[in-house]
């Protein structure tokens, strides 16, 4: 019985989490297919050139960024081929594309948890934005210069694809709607069968030496390690816990912040810009040797503040170690 209510309580926030997407989903995927059909992200389409020829993709994809940045992945994705049908595309350019999203996604919501923490929304929500801006220029320079992953991409899933007509379109929303049903309900799932196996404890001790190398210690380094596997929003808020109790440091929780926005959810949103076409070793392995550098390279930055004016910049008025 304890089985059933465990099956029924997890299949219950499975689909609360789901209305909770297709309230965003639905209406922004339409959204953009309107102005797409009136001429307006045509229009646009030239101011966000320059951006996004930096990183070599279609100018079009701006506006699947953009909405990634604000409401998340999930958000951005059904518009990925509606904006750029998959033909046009390689599998270079959904790699970096991915890359980017999945640095700077959902940052209203994910950057006010971090907030909550204790570091600033401002300094953190920039860290992250650059660094998913450098590491999708690296990536793309790479990519560029040695013609890896040029082949056309050929995707697993098209979530939504061009259309001529309404009716059309709408029958692809559904078809999405349906699909983003079952991989979050396998995700869901397949991450609960992780935690009671035990194999989500192994992996995250197995962790410990890359967080250790990032300048991430002591408890810091648990809580940052359930923030990559499972999301900002399990991270984040252990770390709103002790950042009252004062059982981390400053200096830690922000480090820690800081990695977890360079690579969090690493299994479902890995799985799920793999879907696309995404390259594993582009958005998950580089991802992760670039989040150890990058925050390693912040750890010895910080290192040279004074605690007090770190504590000042950084955290304001609101003391997690009663300072």
């Amino acid at each position: 019985m304890a089985l059933i209510g465990k099956i029924a309580r997890k299949t219950l926030d499975t689909l609360d989490v789901y209305w909770t997407l297709i309230r965003i989903v639905v209406p922004v995927t339409i959204a953009a297919e309107l102005l797409m059909r009136l001429g307006v992200i045509e229009a646009v389409s030239p101011l966000l050139a320059p951006i996004m020829g930096f990183y070599g993709l279609p100018a079009e994809l701006g506006l699947a960024l953009l909405t990634g940045m604000l409401v998340g992945v999930w958000g951005a994705v059904p518009m990925i081929f509606t904006l750029a049908p998959a033909s046009s595309l390689t599998v270079a350019d959904i790699s970096v594309l991915s890359a980017l999203l999945l640095f700077a996604h959902g940052l209203p919501i994910e950057q006010k948890i971090v907030q909550k923490a204790g570091p600033g929304f401002l300094v953190t929500t920039l860290i992250r934005i650059a660094g998913g801006m450098i590491y999708a220029a690296l990536l793309h320079q790479i990519l560029a210069a040695t013609g890896w992953l040029a082949q056309p991409l050929d995707p697993a899933w098209i979530p939504m694809s061009e259309t001529t007509d309404w009716m059309g379109f709408l029958q692809g929303l559904f078809e999405t709607a349906v699909t983003m049903l079952v991989i979050l309900v396998v995700l869901a799932w397949g991450l609960e069968l992780l935690k009671l196996s035990g194999l989500l404890d192994l992996l995250m001790a197995s962790l410990n030496p890359l967080l250790r190398l990032a300048g991430i210690e002591g408890d810091a380094r648990h809580l940052t390690a359930i923030g990559m596997f499972l999301g900002i929003s399990y991270g984040g808020g252990l770390l709103i816990r002790e950042s009252r109790t004062g059982g981390i440091a400053p200096r830690q929780i922000f480090l820690s912040c800081v990695f977890m926005g360079f690579a969090h959810g690493i299994i479902e949103d890995t799985l799920l810009v793999m879907a696309l076409g995404a390259d594993f070793t582009a958005i998950l392995v580089g991802r992760m040797i670039f989040a150890v550098a990058a925050t390693a390279l912040i750890a010895r930055l910080i290192l040279r503040i004074p605690d007090r004016k770190f504590f000042l910049w950084m955290f304001g008025e609101k003391s997690p170690a009663g300072q």
